[in-house]
């Protein structure tokens, strides 16, 4: 076997355990949507949803259509929101499929139910409220066409409206505002069978305790054990993260002061030093704005990065450890005996955010299940 440049090792039994709490802390008549988008956030769509499927999760929601097909191809059965723009030529797709399209325009609309017309079929629909975020979704002061136009369609059913917070945790008051914008148009419909009716998402998990006007809740950062943001309410339960990153010592060298460091010579030595060059660069996913200000873990202590992060390559101050030596393992996010590199730190100190940040580890770096049910 080739030996591991770069990888992940993700926890199967830690994510279960995770969707375990969040589901015990949901109100019994809240329903709980995985979002596995962007490779179940880089964790690895297949592996997710087969151990989210015997965790007991029963819909997901993913960004387009091919995201979906690849859940189909993990086994049939579970309704897939589609949370993206349906795009033209996708809408084939949508008839006689457990695929639930995010409607935002009546032009979206029209040609679902043109399709649908065609095949002599019906399909499930959510309608997307644009409440103040400024993106997907019908302006709410506008949505009284798409609705009479849904609720007069014999081809399209209408099983859920929702919108999306632009900022729950820093603006709590504009919050309220398209939560009330939201409420507001679903008083406008009358469905022959109760609405999905959704709005939060892991960064507003909190705000769900207490409301009656929602009945599910999209989960997305928070199952891999990541809180989105710092100052978030404290939530009632812990989670683990799922995932932690590896790569290797590739070559250590002694260097004496004064010498220049990566390109631009954006680093020079102010003493002679022991320095590893590492075998992961921004090729990997580690992002270039790490440099210079983040840290690696090498044999439980924290080595600090030198210069600037190249495609295949990290430099770090090895010059405190006594034997360190090529093939050495060094962990870029997670956990030792006395050391911890979390997500948010890193995200801290590359001036990034988890969702980049995971979404960012390329396809070279190997994913390793760790707890796989057999």
């Amino acid at each position: 076997m080739i030996p591991l440049r770069a990888w992940t090792e993700i926890d199967l039994s830690a994510y279960e355990r995770n969707l375990k709490k969040i589901k015990r802390a949901l109100p019994q008549n809240v329903a709980f949507i995985s979002v596995v988008k962007a490779d179940a956030y880089g964790h690895g769509l297949p592996q997710i949803v087969e151990r989210s499927l015997q965790s007991g999760i029963k819909t997901f929601a993913v960004a387009n259509i091919q995201e979906a097909f690849e859940i189909r191809n993990v086994g049939v059965g579970w309704p897939i929101l589609l949370l993206g723009a349906l795009m033209p030529g996708e809408e084939q797709y949508i008839p006689n499929s457990q695929f639930i399209p995010t409607i935002s325009s009546l032009e979206e609309l029209i040609r679902l139910e043109r399709v649908c017309q065609r095949k002599e079929s019906k399909a499930q629909i959510h309608l997307k409220i644009d409440t103040g975020m400024g993106r997907l979704g019908v302006w709410h002061a506008d949505s009284i066409e798409c609705i009479e136009r849904i609720q007069a369609s014999a081809h399209l059913e209408l099983t859920g409206i929702y919108t999306h917070f632009s900022d729950p945790v820093n603006d709590r008051e504009f919050t309220l505002v398209q939560r009330k914008r939201l409420e507001s148009v679903v008083a406008k419909l009358t469905p022959s069978s109760p609405l999905c009716i959704h709005a939060d998402s892991s960064a507003s998990l909190d705000a769900l305790h207490g409301s009656s006007a929602y009945n599910a809740v999209r989960i997305g950062l928070l199952q891999y054990g990541v809180q989105p943001y710092s100052d978030m309410h404290e939530l009632p339960f812990s989670l683990t993260p799922t995932l932690s990153f590896y790569t290797k010592v590739g070559l250590v060298k002694n260097l004496p002061e004064g010498t220049s460091i990566s390109y631009g010579r954006s680093h020079v030595l102010k003493s002679d030093s022991k320095i590893a060059i590492l075998t992961a660069g921004y090729g990997d996913g580690v992002p270039l704005a790490y440099s210079g200000r983040g840290s690696v873990i090498i044999q439980d202590t924290l080595c600090p990065i030198l210069g600037r992060i190249t495609m295949d390559q990290i430099i770090v101050d090895v010059t405190a450890l006594d034997s360190v030596q090529s093939g050495d393992t060094v962990t870029l996010i997670g956990q030792t005996e006395n050391c911890t590199i979390s997500l948010e730190q890193f995200c801290q100190d590359s001036d990034s955010i988890p969702w980049e940040v995971l979404c960012s580890i390329t396809k070279r770096v190997q994913r390793i299940y760790i707890n796989p049910r057999t």
